[in-house]
């Protein structure tokens, strides 16, 4: 891939989260007649749309340059597999500036809707100072601030930006806010070696042994799990210390990045709600205008039944049955249309 790879429309999946055993349930007449209007509706709804920007930035070192300017390449081809869905820009080598990064995410705000889900990915090198963390970029850096206020302005409700950079922990404080999951390959600025993590992101969604839950569908929080494993593994095979720890924070509430999902507490809730690949019959499915619709409710059931358990604590149990129920029993319902 010389220079950067741009495309105004690629392919990609959308949201899924983990999905729960069905189990055989008898309900009353005038529940499952609900259940039918709430599957009619949700076959007629059209899937929002994923915008996805990978960055490949300053490498200073050819083996550098070559690593990460393949890396994006590598994600760029995965998203644009991914479905009809998805608009994928990859910036990388000379193209990958400060000024062409401010252009990319002006464009994407100038499109994307609430409902759609904006991935951003950075690849290369970071600085912290101690204050302020920059992302290294031919030319002018650019400062975590600056890179939030521009994401600010996009409209998408649910946002990840996965921050793969040398001292990328620094850069977290300034990302985060509601509705929005940072990933960083360190858990501070002051871890200021030169990183792996990508290596077993960009790994992590090519490789089905991510899929924890085997329903076809990558997450981020799977594809954080499995890089953190495999970075982890890495520096134990070269018996050296290891000089990154990565971290997400996805809250919203200004709480310390952490490095294992909580139900407690809620973390991981909305890094498990972002699917990045699908792979198998559910690819397939995706690239399938006429089952969308029905991809789209099976998706909302789903990440109906992952909020569910977030919240069982604070549900009576009779609420929480009765609700996870009509939710297990839709699903049934959704997945038996997609698979005719």
């Amino acid at each position: 891939m010389g220079g950067g790879v741009r495309s105004p429309r690629g392919a990609g999946p959308h949201s899924l989260v983990l999905a729960a055993p069905i189990v055989p349930v008898r309900l009353a007449a005038v529940r499952v007649l609900l259940l039918t209007a709430l599957l009619a509706a949700g076959t007629t709804a059209a899937r929002a749309d994923s915008y996805y920007l990978t960055v490949a930035g300053l490498g200073g070192q050819p083996d550098y340059e070559q690593r990460f300017t393949q890396q994006a390449a590598d994600l760029d081809r995965l998203f644009k597999a991914a479905g009809a869905t998805a608009h994928v820009i990859t910036l990388a080598g000379k193209e990958a500036t400060r000024a062409h990064l401010t252009t990319a995410l002006q464009s994407i705000a100038s499109q994307a809707k609430p409902e759609d889900d904006f991935v951003l990915i950075l690849i290369g090198h970071g600085s912290f100072d101690g204050v302020e963390y920059k992302y290294n970029l031919p030319g002018p850096d650019i400062a975590a601030q600056s890179l939030a206020q521009l994401c600010d302005r996009i409209a998408s409700k649910r946002q990840l930006i996965v921050n793969t950079t040398s001292s990328s922990g620094g850069s977290v404080a300034a990302l985060a806010r509601k509705g929005r999951a940072v990933i960083a390959a360190t858990k501070s600025g002051a871890e200021k070696n030169a990183t792996v993590f990508a290596r077993y992101w960009v790994e992590a969604l090519q490789d089905a042994r991510a899929d924890v839950d085997k329903n076809e569908t990558l997450t981020a929080l799977e594809a954080f799990q499995y890089a953190t494993t495999k970075t982890a593994a890495f520096y134990d095979s070269q018996k050296r210390l290891a000089t990154e720890h990565a971290v997400f924070a996805d809250t919203g509430n200004g709480a310390a990045a952490v490095r294992v999902a909580s139900k407690t507490t809620g973390e991981g809730r909305l890094l498990s709600s972002v699917a990045l690949v699908r792979f198998g019959t559910e690819r397939t499915v995706s690239a399938n205008p006429a089952k969308r619709g029905l991809l789209a409710r099976k998706e909302q059931l789903e990440a109906r039944i992952d909020t569910l358990k977030y919240q069982r604590a604070a549900m009576s149990p009779q609420e929480y049955r009765q609700q996870m129920t009509e939710s297990l029993v839709a699903l049934a319902k959704v997945q038996e249309e997609l698979d005719k």
